[in-house]
């Protein structure tokens, strides 16, 4: 495989909306792991694990806090892995107090947070936002 195939970004995307967003989301980093790794850019455990757990969450906040599908969008390059979660909500997510009990949340913001290296919200022509979360390749990963 050439060194610029092997340089250009592995990507997925799809619409996720209702009840099965978030195990589409999963679906997707699975398959783009597995793309990856079939084109001998195979993506760590601890990134694939992060982006689970990442898309998981942005995509169940997407579901629970707008109407109407979600645009998901995953890129493996040789930084890291990007998330991009799109919806119709201008409203950006926002820390809540944890529920000791776990019955309303509180949970996830943070842990996006930790495990990204960077987080950002922006606006969409649309009225929406999409929520970008990039999570690094560890060192020594190349």
């Amino acid at each position: 495989m050439s060194d610029s195939a092997l340089s250009r970004p592995v990507r997925r995307h799809c619409q996720c909306q209702g009840d099965g967003a978030p195990a589409r989301a999963r679906e997707e980093v699975h398959r783009l792991v597995d793309e990856a790794g079939a084109g001998g850019r195979p993506v760590p455990a601890e990134v694939r694990d992060a982006a689970l757990l990442v898309a998981s969450e942005l995509v169940t906040n997407a579901v629970k806090y707008a109407p109407g599908p979600c645009g998901f969008a995953l890129g493996w390059s040789a930084d890291g892995l990007d998330i991009d979660v799109t919806d119709s909500s201008p409203t950006p997510p926002r820390r809540r107090p944890a529920d000791p009990t776990g019955a309303t949340g509180g949970y996830g913001w943070p842990l996006v947070r930790r495990l990204s290296s960077q987080v950002d919200v922006r606006p969409t022509p649309e009225g929406g936002k999409t929520v970008h979360a990039r999570i690094p390749r560890p060192p020594g990963t190349d």
